[in-house]
């Protein structure tokens, strides 16, 4: 489709039509939008996010940071700024907005770009308020809105965008220079970089950008045997990563960046739960256990699933067209850069639900039964999670309280039968006088490493957890067993603002309670979760060395060592 037919075909529509909410399914039938509506829904939903940010943005001009956003903490910051760069170009280009070429709009990005050169550090980085100054890194994270915004005011020409146009450039060549020669913090951080790098070569040409792309990727793209990044982010910084070898991918003609991408796109289809939220336990950064969806990803998704025709990857993004709506419209800006996007999607297949997938190099484990999902994790405190619809089990932990250090992790992750099997194995010394020829002279106890003395008195701990899929959900058997008398927690972890019964709350602790015996449900909506039979020798939960109870409703079963009890999750 032609830019030109393509913005007077999103134009057309004198009436902005939202998106209708669906319910979520995997079947091809209830996937499929409307691109007309849903580009629509994004126009009107953009126009709505404008509103918002006019409010946060600096308007006093003989404030020192005029024209900058603020946050949530009402602190000016470049982050924020390009994000209404990023939105306003949205409506000042498209005519199906109420603020298509609207001055006030031109206006407030010019005052926004004034505000960018104006934090700009001399060596062209900025600065993240919250960790980072002087950050090649979070200016990367800059550029591609910027850019955004500069290519479409190119493509759409007005005259009176010069000024703004010419802010733009400046900042994106005083940004190339740094980006040629700074440094990162994180994996996902190098290709970040490189997409900028790529972005500001597309509009300014310069080798030392080429180069310096070709620099960072002389690394390799860390992919590991299941198509996860290093850092298994799956809210965030995973989707990150996609987009940014795609962009590479486009703008400096290097197709083998697209083969990581759709590995990871393949791998995250089951890394769904069947409520819709992403599988968040496995990630290495700060969306670790938190909850939300999979919409980062939805441009890599479309993107791939027109560029390869494949059916599978075009079911997805059809699912968070339904499931988002008017959510993903901050994709606008890519859909009028590249009109492509607003192709029609190959004929869709069925998204994964039935299936039990083994991710070795991330030592997890993905079963989902249609409505019910699990997720089994070696390597990590919360070693299972049982979703049934609406109903969550957001995790179950073991803890003991041995020597401080008894909070389980299983060490690895096996396969034995028809059970998944996690084990640790904890020793608990007392330790001897230091030797008498190694005694330093001031009694300094910091001198005399406990590694260096001879132990003793050695206590020992085998903690087994068994893991095995029945009928209707999974049973688990865990045994705890070496020095006796040890104290043991189970914390069965539900979502708050579920409906609990059969447990009993432990007196002046909140969201705290014990399943004494039989059986305990929990209830959200029309999904039930059935859990038990219960165990309580005692009603100490949080065990000493044991990680704080999680932001749930936490169900305990307690015990002593030689501690034997099988749970059954259905």
């Amino acid at each position: 489709m032609k830019r030109r037919l393509f913005l007077q075909h999103f134009g057309a529509t004198a009436c902005l039509l939202p998106l209708t909410s669906t319910i979520l399914s995997a079947s091809p039938s209830n996937l499929a939008a409307d691109i007309q509506t849903l580009l629509d829904s994004f126009v009107k939903h953009n126009d709505e996010v404008i509103k918002s940010l006019l409010e946060r943005q600096e308007t006093d001009e003989k404030h020192a940071l005029f024209g900058g956003v603020t946050d949530g903490y009402d602190i000016h910051n470049p982050q924020s700024t390009v994000g209404l760069l990023q939105r306003h170009i949205g409506g000042f280009v498209a005519p199906a907005s109420q603020y298509y070429r609207a001055e006030s709009i031109l206006e407030s990005m010019l005052h926004a770009s004034e505000y960018l050169l104006n934090v700009q550090h001399p060596d062209g980085t900025i600065d993240l308020h919250t960790t980072n100054f002087h950050s090649t890194p979070d200016l990367a994270f800059s550029v591609e809105p910027v850019c955004l915004a500069y290519t479409l005011l190119e493509q759409d020409a007005s005259e009176n965008t010069q000024p703004l146009r010419k802010n733009l450039q400046t900042y994106l060549e005083n940004a190339g220079k740094a980006l040629s020669i700074g440094g990162v913090h994180t994996p996902n951080h190098r290709w970040v970089v490189c997409m900028a790098l790529a972005r500001v070569h597309h509009l300014f040409p310069n080798a030392n950008y080429a180069e310096r792309v070709d620099e960072w990727l002389k690394e390799k793209i860390d992919i590991d045997i299941d198509g996860q990044f290093t850092e298994q982010s799956t809210l965030i910084y995973s989707p990150t990563v996609d987009r940014a070898l795609i962009t590479v991918s486009r703008l400096l003609n290097k197709p083998e960046l697209l083969e990581p991408v759709r590995r990871n796109l393949e791998v995250s289809l089951y890394y769904l739960h069947a409520n819709g939220e992403g599988v968040t336990e496995g990630s290495g950064r700060q969306d670790q256990y938190q909850r939300g969806n999979l919409n980062r990803y939805y441009y890599a998704y479309r993107y791939l699933a027109l560029h390869d025709q494949n059916s599978r990857f075009s079911a997805m993004a059809q699912f968070l067209e339904n499931q988002e709506g008017e959510n993903l419209s901050y994709t606008l800006p890519y859909f009028l850069e590249d009109s492509e996007l607003a192709n029609p999607l190959p004929q869709p297949s069925s998204l994964p639900t039935d299936y039990c997938k083994v991710f070795t190099g991330s030592d997890l484990v993905r079963v989902r039964r249609g409505e019910r999902d699990a997720t089994i994790l070696a390597k990590n405190p919360l070693f299972f999670t049982f979703f049934k619809g609406e109903a969550a089990l957001e995790g179950v932990r073991l803890a003991s309280a041995f020597f401080g250090k008894g909070q389980f992790e299983g060490e690895s992750l096996e396969w034995e039968g028809d059970e998944f099997v996690l084990r640790q194995w904890l020793e608990g010394p007392y330790y001897q006088p230091y030797p008498a020829e190694d005694l330093p002279n001031d009694g300094d106890w910091e001198k005399m490493p406990k590694e260096d003395r001879p132990q003793s008195e050695v206590q020992k701990l085998l903690s087994e957890i068994r893991i095995r899929e029945t009928k209707n959900g999974f049973m688990l058997d865990i045994t705890v067993i070496g020095t006796d008398r040890v104290p043991v927690a189970i914390e069965l972890a539900f979502r708050a603002g579920s409906q609990l019964s059969g447990v009993r709350q432990v007196e002046n602790k909140e969201d705290v309670y014990l399943l004494e015996d039989g059986y305990g449900t929990l209830q959200a909506g029309k999904n039930k979760i059935k859990f038990g039979p219960g165990r309580a020798e005692h009603q100490w939960t949080q065990l000493r060395g044991a990680l704080d109870k999680m932001e749930a409703q936490s169900v305990y079963l307690t015990g002593f060592t030689p501690f034997e009890h099988q749970i059954t999750i259905e």
